[in-house]
């Protein structure tokens, strides 16, 4: 049996609490005495950081990088970058998946440009060595060099509308850093991970920082020296004292993670193909929706499947939740078997005001003293599609709870809100 893997900051986790269990063979955080809620709520109207240094990275770098990505990334890195899709330039950075040559997938990942032939790409934990073997073999030029760095760099995430104000307290030239951040770009670097555009905190510790993020909210992935990683985490921990920051688990960034659409790779995605599913941005469609605009591992398989199955969001009509598993399964109003659960899980932030969706974060929407009780959400895969409002049922045999499908969940989202916004 393997032994768990355990983080840099797994001290800190222990000592505060944290209830630990095996992720991707990591001892992991799922929540702190605070409680999962909290945590979760932290996030929507303050902060929360997160313990991410399990997920793995790995550097393409030399000449034809590029065009090695280019073959083996779902996304068209010549088309990516905003609503003009330009082209991927040095401090951007874009979503996409690695697919198998039949369609399914390998693993989702964010592709960083640090230099024009030179790339970083984030993973999932325990990913870094089948991405970087993929890559290696679909290489067919010399003078390419293809690096996993898993456990080797330093990784957490601080997410939440205060995210901004908290790290400017630590950052040598905040101004600097903030001009023209905008969603997915980058400034920084580290070590082999150097990009031209440097960083530093007030103590001269290098750090690349992320506009990216997993929750769906306004914040930060940020990137240091492993041996630098816990001295980061206690200055913004110090840094956010003021703002309600709090330490955050893997159940609340799950929580926050699905009541904003997002997958979890090898549970929302997986071993069927990459096509009926929330998230066909990640594919290069060109404007007919019918054909790719670059050829990449997996495109044919892609554009001539007709019998996948549909994965669906949803969410339902209170907090109740219903897992996934062999044990359970999705039905119809007919109670006619359709399918099986992906993800279920509650966002604590949201709740229905006469039958409409309605969060915290809704603006005008919010009713004054606005309570949320949560609403389950997450996701399905279904043998048939159905549209957004339907209705649909989660069962385990015993409790059938009903749900229905849905474009979108959490609603006030802050994922793409100007710093100068949220700086005020």
């Amino acid at each position: 049996m393997q032994a768990q893997k355990k983080t840099v900051l797994y001290g800190f986790h222990v000592k505060q609490g944290a209830k630990m269990a095996s992720f991707a063979d990591y001892d992991m955080p799922l929540w702190y005495p605070t409680g999962i809620k909290s945590e979760h709520l932290a996030v929507i109207q303050n902060a929360g950081i997160f313990d991410t240094s399990h997920m793995a990275a790995v550097t393409v770098k030399g000449e034809g990088s590029r065009e090695l990505l280019q073959h083996c990334l779902s996304k068209d890195l010549n088309s990516c970058v905003g609503l003009k899709k330009s082209a991927l330039t040095e401090g951007k950075c874009v979503y996409g998946i690695f697919l198998n040559p039949d369609g399914t997938v390998i693993d989702d990942a964010i592709v960083y440009q640090l230099q024009p032939s030179k790339f970083m790409i984030i993973v999932n934990a325990g990913m870094g060595g089948p991405v970087a073997e993929h890559l290696q073999q679909s290489c067919d030029k010399d003078g390419i060099i293809v690096e996993d760095l898993t456990d080797l760099i330093g990784k957490m995430d601080i997410q939440g509308p205060k995210s901004a104000l908290i790290l400017k307290k630590i950052i040598k030239d905040p101004d600097l850093l903030f001009d023209g951040l905008t969603y997915f770009s980058f400034k920084g670097g580290l070590g082999s991970c150097t990009s031209s555009m440097p960083v530093e905190m007030i103590d001269g510790t290098e750090i690349l920082v992320s506009r990216t993020g997993y929750t769906g909210e306004f914040g930060f992935e940020l990137f240091v020296e492993v041996d630098q990683l816990k001295a980061l985490w206690d200055k913004l921990l110090q840094a956010g004292e003021e703002y309600g920051l709090s330490a955050c688990g893997l159940a609340s960034r799950d929580s926050l993670r699905a009541g904003a659409v997002l997958p979890l790779s090898h549970q929302d995605i997986g071993p069927w193909p990459f096509i009926s599913n929330p998230w066909k941005f990640a594919l290069p469609w060109n404007e007919d929706g019918k054909s790719f605009s670059k050829d990449f591992i997996g495109a044919d398989a892609l554009l001539e499947e007709t019998e996948a199955d549909h994965t669906l969001p949803f969410a339902g009509f209170d907090p109740r939740k219903i897992a996934a598993g062999d044990t359970t399964s999705v039905i119809d109003s007919a109670g006619e078997k359709i399918g099986r659960i992906l993800t279920c899980t509650t966002d604590m932030a949201i709740g229905r005001v006469d039958g409409e969706i309605i969060g915290l974060a809704s603006g005008e929407a919010t009713p004054e003293g606005f309570k949320p009780k949560g609403l389950s959400c997450g996701f399905v895969l279904l043998n048939k599609n159905f549209e957004p409002g339907e209705i649909i049922f989660l069962t385990d045999g015993k409790r059938k709870l009903k749900v229905e499908i849905r474009v979108d969940v959490r609603p006030g989202r802050s994922a793409r809100r100007a710093i100068k916004t949220m700086l005020a």
